[in-house]
């Protein structure tokens, strides 16, 4: 079985916000693939069903970001999965624009204290994960702390960046699903979105 978590917060005064773009990803995902409704399972609205011949879950933890290790914790502990081929982490990354994407196999949360506590319940930095732009321009200055421009709005131009990659996103994710994450990160470089690179 495959496991999609994507990253965000519950609640309505939530969900158009840099934070739960992972959660967008996922319902992007559950409506693709004609997996139905979701289900609440412990900590964590689910959507489950059958991609190409794959079992696969969709997950959104219901716990608030800090703390989004908890509803994954679950998973690793089931027998013959494997954290570092079975489970993909879709988050948002100030660090790039809004519009870029980029997917690796390992790595540090970079700050990200949904990738903390992840890390921290896993014991492992080695999970797939899929990182998406929700930053400023290059020379735009934030006049907010960090925490509340990721609990601010996307713009409308911003939005529409982070929905057009959608498409995208799912065929890449159906290729991880099918063949890991090396020949998606080779195949899928996140850089389409931006004409000049």
């Amino acid at each position: 079985m495959k496991v999609i978590v994507g990253l965000g917060n519950p609640g309505r005064e939530y969900e158009r916000t840099r934070h739960n773009v992972g959660w967008w990803v996922v319902d992007h995902l559950a409506n693709a693939w004609n997996l139905g409704g979701w289900k609440k399972d412990a900590n964590a609205s689910v959507a489950a069903g059958t991609v190409h011949g794959t079992r696969v879950r969709l997950v959104k933890p219901l716990t608030y970001m800090n703390l989004s290790g908890e509803a994954v914790r679950t998973y690793a502990r089931r027998p013959f999965f494997s954290v570092a081929s079975d489970l993909l982490v879709v988050v948002d990354e100030v660090a790039f624009p809004a519009g870029r994407y980029r997917f690796r196999e390992k790595g540090s949360a970079g700050g990200h204290n949904g990738l903390k506590s992840i890390e921290r319940h896993l014991g492992t930095q080695e999970y797939g994960r899929l990182r998406i732009g929700v930053g400023p321009p290059d020379g735009y200055e934030r006049a907010t702390t960090l925490t509340d421009y990721v609990l601010g709005p996307l713009g409308k131009a911003d939005t529409a960046a982070v929905r057009a990659l959608l498409p995208e996103l799912t065929e890449a994710i159906e290729l991880w699903l099918k063949e890991g994450m090396k020949r998606t990160m080779n195949r899928y470089t996140g850089k389409a979105a931006d004409a000049g690179d």
